[in-house]
């Protein structure tokens, strides 16, 4: 059985091979150094996506999960982050009107 940090840090879940969108996520758009971080870790963008999209937002505090549900479910902008190696995170933003969904670093903000 894989490593379930390592498994996380890939962008894979317990869930990760169910699709239950809670949100929508238009247009799916990312920063050069946020393709590149998740190139040189291995990360696949579309599971990273795909955690985004149908709320696991496990890696994020319980006020920021919190908030992230209530903003899925009103219409509000919903922010999550990933650990990509051991001192990297990846940012994923969609917009508060569903037309796009991005992907970047912290510092490219």
């Amino acid at each position: 059985m894989a490593d379930t940090s390592v498994n996380h840090r890939r962008g894979l879940s317990a869930n990760s091979g169910a699709y239950d969108a809670r949100l929508q996520i238009g247009r799916v758009v990312a920063t050069v150094g946020a393709l590149r971080k998740m190139q040189m870790n291995g990360i696949d963008p579309l599971a990273l996506l795909t955690r985004h999209s149908t709320g696991d937002w496990s890696e994020m505090d319980l006020e920021d999960r919190k908030a992230n549900a209530e903003a899925a479910a009103s219409g509000l902008r919903v922010f999550s982050a990933y650990r990509v190696s051991e001192t990297d995170r990846i940012w994923i933003i969609t917009e508060a009107d569903r037309s796009v969904t991005t992907f970047l670093l912290p510092h490219e903000y």
